[in-house]
């Protein structure tokens, strides 16, 4: 583990007794009291996620917005300050390099949130495809990001802050203070639950984190909730659900891309793969990389994603199959001990979360 990333909240984890594991090159805590209690603690109350292993880009100049607009998928054009919009950065083929969040900060001016395992890949992307004027800055390294997640998250947050946050809508954001630094407040979120993300200097973190779980309803969640919670929404996970050979459109994502011309989009045409979910009676879980057949044993895909599902008491799974065969109704999943019978279904597979809720 020694020569793993360490966010500042790293040894407040081992002090505490969470398991560790290596996550892009990170030491970060997978679970603390266990992975389906901090599941259902973020379904019905509040958690607190390290999520500082993120990576935070900042885009801004005379024809920052322009620049951007085509090389990602969102459509900037129509993006307001305070608000942010989810969407990809692709190859010239079309293939996913990163799913990635644009937070528009005025004018000309972008936070791009990215995934840490592409933080390194992704810089040299963007900056190999900005003009002259344009100014791309890394402020990973200073930057914590730490997720308030959870139905009782609203009232968590006013605890934490004061005021109101009860305005703020989904896929918005809002400056504000903590301990005398700046921090920026988005409502996101990755768990299907009504949720925000708190960006603060690297160095402020500990001080907001153990302030957050001296809230009654939180507590500290691991990795493992946070892939159960995100896997029963049907969100994907980057590296297993989008990767650079497949496109969004093969991922489902197609509705999110618009009439726009971006980077790739001249790849989308090919569709030789479709990612769907599937349903599977029991605990038993298909895993990444479990091969994918069709009733009569042809295999015509891999899963990318599975899990037992604690909110729905079954397993579910993520595969990317052959397009002629991805509107048939059943499959099977060649486990490790046994063939898993599936059904295809549509998502999210668990649809009573609170991520959408109207507070004001």
């Amino acid at each position: 583990m020694s020569t793993l990333k360490k966010t500042s909240l790293t040894d407040w984890h081992t002090a505490h007794g969470a398991k560790t594991v290596d996550f892009a090159g990170w030491e970060m805590p997978v679970q603390y009291e266990g992975i389906i209690a901090e599941h259902v603690h973020t379904r019905t109350q509040a958690s607190l996620f390290d999520i500082c292993h993120m990576g935070e880009f900042l885009v801004s100049g005379r024809g920052a917005m322009a620049a951007l607009n085509r090389l990602l998928t969102q459509n900037l054009e129509t993006l307001p300050p305070g608000k942010c919009r989810y969407g990809f950065m692709l190859n010239e083929s079309g293939g996913v390099l990163d799913d990635l969040i644009a937070y528009c900060l005025g004018a000309d001016s972008y936070m791009l949130v990215v995934n840490g395992a592409c933080e390194e890949s992704d810089y040299s992307w963007i900056a190999g495809h900005l003009p002259a004027g344009v100014k791309l800055e890394n402020v990973s390294a200073a930057t914590a990001k730490i997720d308030l997640q959870g139905p009782s998250a609203c009232d968590a947050l006013e605890t934490l802050l004061g005021g109101s946050w009860r305005q703020l809508k989904y896929f918005a954001f809002q400056a504000a203070t903590f301990d005398g630094a700046p921090l920026t407040v988005s409502r996101t979120g990755y768990t299907g639950e009504l949720g925000y993300e708190l960006y603060l200097p690297w160095g402020k973190a500990l001080t907001l984190w153990e302030k957050a779980l001296a809230v009654a309803s939180v507590k500290p969640a691991g990795f493992g909730a946070r892939d159960t919670l995100r896997l029963e929404l049907g969100y994907p996970l980057y590296g297993q659900d989008l990767d650079p050979k497949h496109t969004p459109v093969e991922a489902g994502y197609g509705f999110l891309l618009g009439e726009k011309d971006f980077l790739g989009k001249a790849g989308l045409a090919r569709v030789d793969e479709k990612l769907v979910a599937l349903s599977i009676e029991g605990r038993r879980s298909a895993r990444h990389e479990d091969k994918v057949a069709t009733m009569s044993g042809k295999v015509v895909g891999h899963v990318t994603s599975g899990s037992f599902a604690p909110s729905l008491g079954h397993s579910v799974a993520l595969a990317y199959v052959t397009a002629e065969s991805a509107e048939q109704g059943a499959f099977v999943v060649k486990a490790a001990r046994a063939d898993l019978p599936a059904r295809r279904v549509s998502l999210p597979f668990y649809d009573k979360g609170t991520a959408r809720q109207k507070l004001a």
